[in-house]
């Protein structure tokens, strides 16, 4: 049956044939009632076909192909046949019923009794074989369902859930019951019974040896969401959350299954974005993009096509990275959903290489730059300081100075939290790429800016897939400490926010996000282990491996926030614009790119980068 469902030729003509059928039992119907009122000639009466009687056939076949069209009933999928199919096929049988009675009165053809006669049992046949095929569906579905699962969600969504497991091979689960925070205990939907609230999720998976959570709540608060995630995470029990979809043939609602992702179990505040500010700066015009294949860099390309840009450049030295981004971007042209209207062009560029960079500058004269590239690993950036400065600091120098001499009106650099007295070599370099853009005096055309957040979920290295990776072989799991704390953000929410404080750029400002509460990185290895079904320090053991050079405990994000004041979006701060001596910070830069390029000793070059940076 299923090669027969994926078939071209049943894809293609599957409309046309259940329209053929259903005018087929219609004809059948009238033809029986036809021959039911007058007793089947058992009288010895004769059949007449007139060819008034062949006109009514016709106009029957017609009629009831336009009320299918109209109503569509040939577009439903015979599975999922519920209540608005029936409501449908009804209408379109009581249309049917009108206007061949109009018609009958007018024509003196058929009488009255038997057209009502014959359109019911039109109704209840084509019914009644969806239904039949529907029960033989969900029969021949049937597994073999010895592991149990829990509906999280007794509502209409908690209902889809349930009919979608038991006629779904995917789900191979026998349903124990349901729980709900408004519905009273005991009660019973579709078979199965409400065994309790949320909070006793736990107490019931025990109970009943539950293997799957499915959460099904339709409408609820994202404070709500977050807390019946987190009570279904805390089971350890594999635990899926429901989303719709639309069923493009059948125009009906369908479900989808996620898994829970680490995000939806982090509070973070939500996102304002004052589209028409970003649209303002970057709408059809040219939009450069530096280290565009990295995670964040990538992502800045995303949103930024959203906003239409006439132009957008791609700059990275990791060729395999930009080749993705430029197929995706590619594919989304094709399939329409990006404008095939915007010119996209990507470079294989150093930001190394001054001469370089100007030259690209000079030929795209990019109107925007954000500037992404950069070393961002601590661990590696404290064995090879040299590495970190030359790429990190000279890099960014070498953007800089190509964006003042072009002209570009608008440069906006990635900083980090790590900047802030900084302890390692990276947060050091980023710190220094600071204060080269204080120490610079463009002319009134370019506006400059740097913006400061802590750690993107799910960016290359960082701890999400790192631990992902550890879960998957079977732990352990290792934490350099287990007080240390970090604060996370999404990468959209990232690059959504880095936008926003592109429009707010003036004056070589630093620009800090919010980040919202740090998070202990030992709970945030303890829900992902219970995220991927296990228990911790049970079935995957959370081993503390010591703090490595120059990592912190506390990053101090929020202290910096202390000293920043709003901008017209509560997630983003802005310290007031510090202006360094161009002569002093290039002196400094002349000391750095000495000690980079001619001293061996990694300690060394730290000491000298430290006093850089000291203001």
């Amino acid at each position: 049956m299923d090669g027969i469902y994926k078939s071209t030729l049943y894809k293609k003509f599957r409309g046309l044939l259940i329209c053929i059928l259903d005018t087929l039992g219609v004809l059948f119907c009238y033809i029986f009632t036809f021959f039911l009122h007058n007793n089947f000639f058992l009288d010895q009466r004769t059949l007449q076909v007139t060819p008034l009687v062949i006109y009514g056939l016709i106009f029957i076949i017609l009629l009831h192909v336009i009320s299918q069209l109209i109503f569509r009933t040939h577009k439903i999928l015979w599975a999922y046949t519920g209540f608005n199919e029936v409501l449908r096929s009804f209408l379109s049988s009581l249309l049917c019923t009108v206007v061949m009675i109009s018609f009958s009165l007018y024509f003196h053809l058929f009488h009255l009794e038997l057209i009502l006669m014959a359109e019911f049992l039109a109704f209840l046949m084509n019914i009644g074989v969806r239904f039949i095929y529907r029960a033989l569906r969900r029969y021949s579905l049937q597994t073999d369902r010895k592991k149990n699962a829990l509906i999280v969600g007794a509502g209409g969504a908690g209902y889809v859930m349930l009919n979608e497991i038991y006629r779904n091979k995917r789900y191979p689960f026998n349903v124990v019951g349901f729980l709900d925070d408004y519905k009273k205990k005991g009660m019973i939907i579709s078979g199965k019974q409400i065994l309790g609230t949320v909070d006793e999720v736990g107490q019931i998976a025990r109970e009943y040896d539950v293997d799957q959570i499915f959460i099904a709540i339709q409408s609820c608060t994202v404070e709500e969401k977050r807390r019946v995630i987190q009570l279904c995470t805390d089971t350890s029990v594999n635990t899926k959350i429901m989303s719709f979809s639309l069923e493009n043939e059948g125009e009906s609602n369908t479900i989808e299954v996620e898994d829970i992702k680490i995000e939806d179990l982090l509070n973070r505040p939500s996102i304002d974005l004052k589209t028409e500010e970003i649209g303002s700066y970057l709408t059809d015009k040219v939009v450069c993009v530096t280290g565009a294949g990295g995670s964040i860099g990538s992502e800045l390309c995303r949103q930024i096509l959203k906003f239409k840009p006439k132009q957008i450049l791609l700059i990275d030295i990791n060729e395999n990275s930009l080749y993705m981004l430029e197929q995706e971007i590619l594919r989304g042209k094709r399939v329409g959903k990006i404008s095939r209207a915007i010119d996209t062009i990507s470079l294989i560029v150093s930001i190394r290489e001054r001469e370089e960079i100007l030259h690209v500058f000079e030929r795209y004269k990019p109107e925007v730059v954000y500037h992404a590239a950069a070393h961002k690993h601590v661990p590696l950036m404290e064995t090879r300081p040299s590495e970190a400065i030359l790429n990190n600091v000279f890099g960014t120098k070498n953007v800089i100075d190509a964006c003042m001499e072009t002209g570009v009106s608008r440069f906006i650099m990635i900083s980090t939290d790590k900047a802030v007295n900084p302890t390692n070599v990276m947060g050091a370099t980023k710190r220094m790429t600071e204060l080269v853009l204080q120490s610079r005096h463009p002319d009134s055309r370019t506006k400059m800016a740097a913006v400061r957040f802590g750690n993107v979920l799910g960016s290359n290295g960082s701890v999400i897939p790192i631990f992902k990776e550890q879960i998957k072989q079977g732990g352990p799991v290792t934490v350099t400490h287990r007080d240390i704390q970090r604060y996370f953000m999404t990468i959209p929410e990232a690059a959504q926010l880095v936008l926003q404080a592109g429009y707010y750029a003036d004056q070589q400002e630093i620009f800090v996000l919010d980040m919202g509460q740090p998070v202990k990185i030992i709970d945030l290895a303890e829900k992902m282990v219970r995220l991927a079904g296990f228990v911790p320090y049970e079935d995957i053991e959370i081993q503390e491996i010591g703090l490595r050079p120059g990592e912190k405990m506390f990053e101090e994000l929020s202290l910096e926030i202390e000293k920043c004041h709003k901008t017209d979006n509560n997630l983003i701060f802005v310290h007031e614009p510090i202006h360094y001596s161009q002569q002093e910070i290039d002196e400094k830069l002349d000391v750095l790119k000495s000690v980079a390029r001619g001293d061996n000793d990694p300690y060394k070059i730290k000491e000298t980068l430290m006093k850089c940076i000291q203001e």
